[in-house]
Formats: structure tokens, C-alpha cells, sequence
């Protein structure tokens, strides 16, 4: 097994560019399904799950190529063979479920095992098959999940969670599905509204792009398209992070500085700013990272929530900020019931906090943190692992990076290009 070795304690010093965000990317793949002709995806981030998913397609029968810039894929679906998605590769992502969808709405008939994805609790897929069979779907569940309709057909749908990938397998659903679909309490981010931008590009017909309400009216066919995804403003979230406890000055380009407006207000609660150069962000060195009280000097609450709320993936790492503030702060993960159990690992290192139940921690800081032996649970929190062994003194070790690369391109050499003592060993 891999891992990394880090020496902390480090100032970081450099420009970097943020990858394309890899929650767009999968879905955008996976919609590729829904037309013979070839689609191109650039800006597709180098990463593992990434991987995974064009593996899946090509166990599908797709072609898929990749072009000479190694951030942009050519995928042909003319001759799909078969609608059961392979096990193996299906259970090392949970994007897998996101095949369901556009298999469906292209041959009629899926079958797809459970899928894989990150330790965080229970993700429940109720909403997928809701919204499935709102639409005309018949669902099966024994062991597998076989999905079959002979006609879909458009229908309101109102989720009963605003899940973003229930979302996207419905929008991809109903896209060739017959007359008009309404989906109330969609998700909104801005990986739901690439995708709708794709399909749109490929000839389908969607408005309240970016709302919670979704009409779609289907149409017969999809054509090929080319199409470039968006910066990853969880990976942004994560540099800005990075740059604040290791008080070091970083530039990122293609920050998407629009998506970060909530990015934003949760970090100045730590005392932490950036300045906007166009598409580029600056995070100046040597902030005074000091916790902000609310009025009457009440302690502050950082809380996730659906889009524009602050996003569940970024807890982790602002966990790991507060660690590094003067102050105190209620950090409240209220969207998956594991996440936070990632803290113990934090408290070895040094850091004071109480884990008040498997949702909420209140964080004590500044403190001082040590070096450690970590094993990643998942892709947020490995990230917050290594942003943890950046700051903190003397050696730390991560184990299972490979959950870390599911989501971070490169990750050690581009951390290295920026200062850091990480060095990757093991296969």
C-alpha cells in the first residue's frame, strides 16, 4: 500500500491551478452514454476515480480515448454490448450509481451492483429510484439493482432530499425521456450545472439551471459535443486551507472565485482573506488567524449545507483551519452522520477538541500539533490529514492514499513544486 511521508513546519510559496472539478466530471462522463455520436471532455482531472469510471465505460463497450493534452477525453458510445456495469469496478465508486440514469434512458435496462465510494456513514439511494421509477422505471433489488422501463415517460418529481447525484441521474433520465419532466428540490451546484450545460450542448432542452426547480423537455436524440468542465472549488477550498495553517503565500489560478462566495464568509469567521484577480485568487502570507465572535461574543458556528450553503466537503478541512485559530468555533458536518470521526486522528496529533457527537466538534486553538501516523478514511479527510502533517512539527506518515488520490490530481507533485516536504512511497 502507499503512502506519504511528510515533514511539517514548512512555509509554501508558489502558483498553482485548480483542477476540474471531479464531482462535474463524473456525471459528464457517464452522459456520454446518451448519444452514439463522440463527446470531448477536457479538463477532466487525472485522478483515480476518474479512471474508474472511463474503465467502466469501456467495459461497456465504449471507446474511449485520451487526446494529446492529457486533461481531455474523447468518448464514443456507438456500440454499447451490455447494461451491466461490472462489479469490481463499480464497488471502488460511488459514482458508479451515476451509470443508472443515462443507461436507462439509452438501452432500457440497467443492472448495476452496490456501489463503493467513501467511509462517511450511511448514503442512502432511495432518491435515485424514486425519481427512476417516477419516470416509468420497474427497480429489483436482489444483491444487484436492476433497473428496466420500456417507455420513460416525463412526470413532476419532487426529491425527497436534494441529493446531487439522484439529481443528475434523473436529469439524465429524462432528457430523452417522452414530453416534459419537472424536478423540485434539485440540487444546484456547480457540478449539477456543468452537466446540465453538457447535456444542452449535445442538443438537450433544460431551463432553472442553477435553481432548485428543473423543467426539462425530452426529445428524441442527443448529438456529440465538446465540452470543458469547471475548477474544482473543493480542491480551491483545500489550497486555501493549506495556505492559511502553514501561513504561507499562495496564488490559484482558474479559482472559480463565483462558486466561493460561502467558501468565503466561513473562512472569515477564521480570520482568514484572499484577493480576487479575475478568475485568480491570492491567499497573503501571515494572516492573523483569529477566530471572529458572533454578536455579543457569542462562539461561532460553521455549518454545511446544500448549495449555496457551505459544502459538506470542505469540513474536514476547515476542521483542521480552526485547529490553527485563536479562539473557538462549532464546527456542525449536519449532511453525513461519519465524517467527523476523522478528529481522533487530530486529537493525537495535539490538536483540542471535543467531538460532541458523530455531527459536531467544538475546536480550541491555536495548537500546537506533532507528527503522526494516519490512515485515510476518505478523499476530504485524507486531505485534511495532509493538511494537518503540513503544519504540524516534525514527521507524519498516511496511510490508503489512494481514497487521497481519488480526488487530488497529482497531489504530491504539485504540493512539492509549492515547498512541501511530501514524498509518495509504495506502489
Amino acid at each position: 500500500m502507499s503512502q506519504y511521508i511528510i515533514q511539517g513546519s514548512y512555509p509554501l510559496r508558489g502558483r498553482v491551478r485548480a483542477s476540474g472539478n471531479k464531482n462535474a466530471a463524473l456525471p459528464c462522463i457517464a452522459a456520454a452514454l446518451l448519444t452514439e455520436e463522440t463527446v470531448v471532455l477536457s479538463n477532466i482531472p487525472d485522478i483515480e476515480d476518474v479512471g474508474v469510471m472511463l474503465a467502466i465505460l469501456g467495459e461497456l463497450g465504449a471507446t474511449v480515448k485520451r487526446r494529446k493534452n492529457p486533461n481531455t477525453w474523447e468518448i464514443t458510445t456507438t456500440n454499447i454490448t451490455t447494461s451491466e456495469v461490472p462489479a469490481e469496478l463499480a464497488r471502488k465508486i460511488r459514482a458508479s450509481i451515476l451509470l443508472a440514469g443515462p443507461l436507462l434512458a439509452r438501452t432500457g435496462k440497467v443492472v448495476l451492483p452496490p456501489p463503493g465510494g467513501d467511509v462517511i456513514g450511511r448514503r442512502r439511494l432511495d432518491t435515485h429510484f424514486l425519481a427512476l421509477s417516477a419516470l416509468g422505471a420497474q427497480v429489483e433489488v436482489d444483491g444487484v439493482f436492476t433497473i428496466a422501463a420500456n417507455k420513460l415517460v416525463g412526470v413532476e418529481i419532487f426529491l425527497d432530499e436534494a441529493s446531487v447525484t439522484a439529481t443528475e441521474n434523473a436529469i439524465m433520465a429524462a432528457v430523452l425521456a417522452e414530453g416534459k419532466t419537472v424536478i423540485q428540490n434539485a440540487a444546484s451546484e456547480p457540478h449539477v450545472q456543468d452537466l446540465c450545460n453538457l447535456l444542452i450542448a449535445m442538443g438537450a432542452r433544460i431551463t432553472g439551471i442553477g435553481s432548485n426547480i428543473l423543467t426539462i423537455d425530452g426529445v428524441k436524440r442527443l448529438g456529440g459535443a465538446e465540452f470543458k468542465i469547471g475548477s474544482d472549488f473543493m480542491e480551491v477550498g483545500s489550497l486555501i486551507g493549506l495556505a492559511a495553517v502553514t501561513r504561507s503565500e499562495l496564488e490559484i489560478e482558474d479559482a472559480s472565485p463565483a462558486h466561493l462566495k460561502m467558501t468565503r464568509l466561513a473562512f472569515a469567521r477564521l480570520g482568514i482573506r484572499w484577493e480576487r484577480d479575475g478568475e485568480d485568487i491570492r491567499i497573503p502570507a501571515g494572516q492573523s488567524l483569529r477566530v471572529v465572535p458572533d454578536m455579543g461574543g457569542m462562539i461561532p458556528k460553521i455549518d454545511d449545507a446544500p448549495w449555496p450553503g457551505f459544502p459538506p466537503d470542505l469540513t474536514s478541512i476547515i476542521t483542521v483551519v480552526a485547529t490553527q485559530v485563536e479562539g473557538t468555533v462549532l464546527i456542525h458536518e449536519k449532511m453525513f452522520d461519519a465524517r467527523m470521526f476523522f478528529v481522533d486522528k487530530l486529537i493525537a496529533m495535539g490538536a483540542r477538541i471535543v467531538l460532541c457527537d458523530p455531527h459536531r466538534a467544538v475546536i480550541s486553538g491555536p495548537s500546537r500539533l506533532t507528527g503522526s501516523e494516519m490512515t485515510s478514511p476518505d478523499v476530504r479527510a485524507g486531505m485534511a490529514m495532509v493538511i494537518a502533517a503540513l503544519c504540524a512539527e516534525g514527521k507524519s506518515v498516511i496511510h490508503n492514499v489512494y481514497q487521497i488520490e481519488r480526488g487530488y490530481e497529482n497531489l504530491v507533485g504539485r504540493l512539492r513544486s509549492l515547498g512541501a516536504q511530501i514524498e509518495r512511497i509504495g506502489d
